[in-house]
């Protein structure tokens, strides 16, 4: 993704907050937001150009799982993969949890959702707030009249009259396994509107789960990251590294110094490919 779409990205999720105009000390969290709905929008543009580029009657491109376990061709930089940002253990309940002991488990731990798993830690569901509440909600008011009732009623029937794990979840549960990309997992995570994603092995057993959190940090690094890379590409294309100066600041890079003009033109070209960089500005002088 180009320095322009990127920047486009960020500024059309500040633009999209309706009422007021973020402050200065907002703007860097927007900006972050901006750069991680830039990340998933790569992932799905890319993941559609696999499925829609086979011709006709061939088969589709590999899974992205399947791509990742493969590892990088020569010459492409490792992705990070959700194995690499997921939390383990995963918090999970049992599927004949009773439905109290579920709303204490999601209070005691301060999670939105757990998932729920069969006696060989296969997931087979997830449940959540969502869920306890249709129960709760079938409890407070257990019959209603009138067509707007009857339909209410209708919907939270199966949830509502659950009094298990099993019986409360919401299934089949969207899952992401340990050699998917970070990209990718995120993207799923946007597409299903989901906070909590498990990660399970190839026969579908529970090995851990990683959040939209662990995703954006994982997407977007800080400043002082992506400035330790830089340094690490100034050091290769400068003879004096200490000759360039280097700020960055919500993943635009900034260069000042006396350069070579020839150099810095390489120097922009290989920082505008880093990950997570915003845009270039060229603040040196020539020499």
């Amino acid at each position: 993704m180009s320095d322009v779409e990127r920047s486009s990205a960020a500024k059309e999720a500040r633009s999209s907050t309706p009422g007021r105009a973020w402050t200065p000390r907002e703007e860097p969290r927007q900006d972050a937001l901006g750069r991680y709905l830039a990340a998933v929008a790569a992932a799905a543009s890319a993941r559609s150009a696999e499925e829609g580029g086979a011709a006709p009657g061939t088969a589709k491109s590999a899974p992205p799982q399947a791509a990742s376990a493969r590892g990088p061709s020569a010459g492409e930089p490792a992705a990070l993969l959700v194995r690499d940002v997921m939390q383990v253990p995963a918090i999970a309940v049992p599927g004949g949890m009773p439905f109290v002991d579920v709303a204490h488990t999601l209070a005691r731990e301060q999670v939105s959702a757990v998932p729920v798993v069969d006696a060989d830690d296969h997931v087979i569901g997830v449940v959540s707030e969502s869920d306890l509440l249709a129960k709760a909600a079938v409890m407070a008011e257990p019959r209603r009249h009138g067509a707007v009732g009857r339909l209410w009623q209708h919907r939270l029937y199966e949830k509502g009259h659950g009094d298990t794990a099993a019986t409360l979840m919401t299934f089949p549960p969207v899952t992401v396994h340990p050699a998917e990309r970070v990209a990718d997992a995120a993207w799923t995570a946007a597409h299903a509107r989901l906070k909590r994603l498990p990660v399970t092995d190839r026969r579908g057993r529970l090995v851990g789960v990683v959040t939209r959190r662990d995703l954006l940090r994982a997407l977007i690094r800080d400043d002082a990251e992506i400035r330790a890379e830089v340094e690490s590409l100034v050091g290769q294309h400068l003879l004096d590294p200490r000759a360039a100066e280097i700020t960055v600041e919500n993943g635009v890079v900034t260069l000042a110094g006396k350069l070579d003009r020839a150099v810095v033109a390489e120097l922009i070209a290989s920082v505008r490919g880093i990950d997570d960089v915003v845009g270039v500005a060229d603040d040196t002088e020539a020499v």
